[in-house]
């Protein structure tokens, strides 16, 4: 139950703190106030609230925001528990950035989330260090060193198709992003990002700024590609700002747009081709280097000089693993996986399993798979994707589900030992159920 003299008293603070009555700017800011809020608070919200505004002749609020819990493996925090996860402690650790972005990308707002720091430490090696930080670098680098750091013209004459696709790509990610903003769906608006941060990833490798600097004729195509990583990078870091601001302030320097984007709108420059050519460049530092995983102790060397012949077993360790030819296998073996395409329909969390997601998938009949990816994309962020599946892989039951099947990802692991998964995806309209050969 609810004390409702406490939260009579407790709700007016929304009024008297923005100058009720008579404060010269309560009109303006209560005309657009909206209120976020957990969801074990919903009633004296959404019910006393607005009754005690309507008897005193004041406008509700515009909107009610009501969000999820963050547990920890599937449980509510709990001090007595002791797995309660301190905010202070974790921007300590990993930069305010960092938890800023996890929070916001890992969350459908609304629905409860899990947290953990191995999701928390993948999203930051993966999508801060490895997409958007990589890019970052690699762009100022090539501008560097192809244009000496200055915002080349364009050459109108050598703009392609590709380049055309990529525009519609960056002002289609401003608007669905502030869509989603204001339906405050955060990790919706982070997704439009992170595909055009692939997609200028992709931009890169298919235009070759190194072989073009090496043609002089291709002078004016290597200016065009420099100009629009550049004028891209600018709108990333507009729209960046609100989650990230440290991390956007650094590109905004970087790029010698300090002063221009700290007081721009999307409204005013959300649009293509506002970066000025001659515009100075400066190389920064890192925006998200890689987390180093922490070391654990070997148990070997805990037990040297024990008796144990250490060059013993360095020979071991050194030994040359053999090439087993019989686990090669032939054309006809390998014919006999069969690899289709499938649409995701639904995905959601496993209970207990934090590293396995439930997928559901037309290829083109309905199955049931478990993989994973957990920890590396958040299920509503697969619905609607097209990925390869090995689909003749005899059931196999995981956490209880049984699994019809098995998704195909590229996994990268760094001398460290941390993973990245990426999903085997199809682009182009191509129907689930469609044979990879």
């Amino acid at each position: 139950g609810f004390v409702t003299y406490v939260w009579f008293d407790a709700l007016i603070n929304y009024l008297t703190g923005i100058g009720y009555p008579n404060g010269p700017d309560f009109d303006k800011h209560w005309s657009v106030a909206e209120h976020v809020i957990a969801k074990d608070i919903l009633k004296p919200h959404a019910i006393y609230w607005p009754t005690m505004l309507q008897s005193m002749g004041v406008a509700p609020y515009k909107r009610l925001h009501v969000h999820g819990y963050w547990n920890v493996d599937e449980t509510k925090m709990s001090k007595s528990i002791g797995n309660v996860i301190r905010p202070g402690e974790l921007v300590e650790e990993y930069g305010v950035d960092t938890v800023r972005y996890f929070l916001l990308r890992e969350m459908s707002f609304g629905r409860d989330s899990s947290f953990s720091t191995e999701a928390l430490e993948s999203r930051r090696n993966s999508d801060l260090a490895n997409d958007v930080g990589n890019l970052f670098s690699r762009a100022l680098t090539m501008l560097a060193k192809y244009a000496d750091s200055i915002v080349p013209e364009i050459d109108k004459a050598t703009v392609t198709e590709e380049d055309r696709v990529l525009v519609d790509a960056l002002e289609k990610m401003v608007a669905d992003y502030t869509t989603a903003m204001n339906a405050f769906e955060f990790h919706k608006a982070l997704q439009s990002i992170w595909e055009v941060i692939g997609m200028l990833n992709r931009f890169i490798v298919t235009n070759a700024p190194w072989e073009l600097a090496k043609d002089p004729d291709q002078a004016g195509r290597l200016n065009t590609v420099l100009y629009f990583l550049a004028d891209s990078l600018r709108l990333l870091a507009l729209v960046l700002r609100p989650v990230m601001p440290t991390a956007a302030d650094k590109m905004a320097v970087a790029l010698g747009q300090a002063d221009e984007l700290a007081k721009a709108t999307l409204e005013e420059e959300g649009c293509w081709g506002r970066m000025p050519a001659g515009t100075v460049l400066h190389q920064g530092e890192a925006l998200f280097p890689r987390l180093e995983k922490k070391k654990k102790q070997q148990p070997q060397a805990q037990t040297q000089g024990k008796g144990q012949g250490k060059k013993g077993q360095a020979k071991k360790k050194e030994a040359e693993p053999e090439i087993d030819m019989e686990g090669l296998i032939t054309f006809e073996q390998f014919g006999e996986v069969e690899l289709r395409v499938a649409e995701i329909v639904t995905a959601e969390k496993i209970k207990k399993a934090n590293k396995l997601l439930k997928l559901t998938v037309k290829a083109p009949e309905e199955r049931t798979l478990v993989a994973g990816i957990a920890l590396h994309y958040s299920p509503e962020d697969l619905v609607g994707k097209k990925v390869i599946i090995v689909a003749n892989l005899k059931p196999a039951k995981l956490m209880g589900i049984t699994s019809q099947g098995m998704v195909l990802a590229a996994k990268e692991t760094d001398a460290d030992g941390n993973e990245r998964l990426v999903l085997s995806t199809v682009a182009g309209d191509i129907a689930p159920g469609s044979r990879v050969a």
